[in-house]
């Protein structure tokens, strides 16, 4: 035997097994440790910002109440992006055509920048909480195609240049794809669309913000973007956003989810088709509400009285945990496309679909002859006492 190619071979065989057994030591491992157990174990000072620094900002939708409340505190602590939930959307800051309200807007970026906290600006071009002077000429007649894109280019212009340098992102159009099961309908038929006769003015919102403020990231931002019609009508709008080089970044899933929707194989779906045309994604309205819909009765069939609300139960805590630790395994997945994921609203002591029957009763979009019905939704990571849930560790133990 040859001692010395012995004595070779047995070098490089060791130094294949360390390799091997410090690249298993270094991989991350996932904790089987009870979400009450790995709370105890956690850094006390790291906050979900801390968790996924190296993924993407973690954010979270502001208003004036979460400036000056106990939600302050834990804005500071746990996130690193902020979005204005109302004050920057045409109709709060732009009432009226020589009239803008810079104060709420102005505090919230005042107080992200004193906090090294990014700022998504949302949004620049909606259908609902829009200017209805906009859409009015001076004659008290509809406003024509032409004066309406040259207030809507002075609207941008106005608020995305006030604010150039300072927010680096911004939903540009909101919500412009027909919700609807009819495939035919691709566009929303809103004042916009009448208006313009068609998407033109999609288009014309991302050259105008692109031109107000040539570093922002530009986004559109939809709901029920992982179901499949809508999926497919959003996938058409943005190719023919790119067929005629309008400058877009990505595109913004609000992500107002249930229990068991959307499923892991429809958001991985959604994602590979907006990533496919090479743009990026933001989660940017993130809930999952406890409520689910209940069954339609039969033709003829009276709607059975509803049963007591059993709140947060432990039934629901547990399917909430899971659906919020898919949500995330898929983010970090997918993290070399996704730009940012922002929680609509900071705790389940308050939030937005509590008032629309724990998110039954349509979102923001929904008729304004809606009725409106106040029951909790619980769709956050921290509790009615501002305490993180067990959803919370679920996120954070990766």
């Amino acid at each position: 035997m040859n001692h010395q190619l012995f004595s070779n071979v047995s070098k490089k065989a060791l130094v294949v097994l360390l390799g091997a057994a410090a690249l298993v030591s270094c991989s991350p491992k996932h904790s089987t440790l009870p979400p009450e157990q790995f709370a105890q174990r956690a850094d006390p000072n790291k906050g979900l910002k801390d968790y996924f620094k190296g993924y993407f900002p973690i954010g979270v939708a502001v208003g004036m109440n979460s400036l000056h409340s106990a939600d302050t505190n834990i804005i500071i602590k746990e996130f690193n992006s902020v979005t204005p939930e109302n004050d920057m959307k045409m109709g709060p800051i732009h009432p009226s055509e020589n009239v803008y309200n810079w104060k709420n807007a102005d505090e919230i970026v005042e107080f992200a920048t004193a906090h090294h906290i990014r700022i998504r600006g949302h949004n620049l071009c909606w259908h609902n909480q829009e200017a209805p002077w906009m859409f009015k000429g001076p004659d008290g007649q509809p406003a024509s195609k032409e004066l309406l894109l040259q207030r809507l280019k002075d609207h941008i212009y106005t608020v995305a240049g006030r604010y150039k340098g300072k927010i680096y992102a911004w939903d540009v159009v909101n919500e412009a794809v027909d919700d609807s099961n009819d495939t035919t309908l691709i566009y929303r038929k809103s004042n916009w669309y009448n208006t313009f006769g068609g998407p033109e003015f999609i288009a014309a919102a991302f050259r105008f913000a692109h031109e107000a403020d040539p570093n922002a990231k530009l986004y559109y931002n939809d709901y029920n973007s992982e179901h499949p019609v809508k999926r497919e009508k959003i996938f058409k709008l943005l190719k023919y956003l790119k067929a005629n080089n309008v400058p877009i970044d990505g595109v913004g899933f609000q992500a107002h989810w249930k229990l068991n929707d959307p499923s892991p194989e429809e958001l991985r779906k959604a994602l590979d088709e907006v990533i496919s045309l090479g743009l990026k994604v933001q989660f940017t309205e993130l809930d999952i509400t406890i409520r689910t819909p209940q069954p339609r009765p039969a033709p003829g069939e009276a709607r059975p009285a509803p049963a007591p609300d059993a709140g947060y139960t432990p039934e629901v805590e547990t399917k909430q945990m899971a659906q919020f630790k898919m949500a995330f395994d898929i983010f970090r997945e997918y993290r070399k496309s996704i730009t940012g994921v922002t929680f609509w609203n900071v705790s389940d002591q308050y939030s937005w679909l509590d008032r629309r029957g724990g998110g039954l009763a349509g979102g923001a979009a929904a008729s304004a002859t809606t009725p409106m019905q106040t029951l909790k939704a619980y769709p956050l990571l921290f509790d009615v006492n501002r305490q993180r849930k067990k959803a919370y560790w679920s996120v954070v133990d990766f």
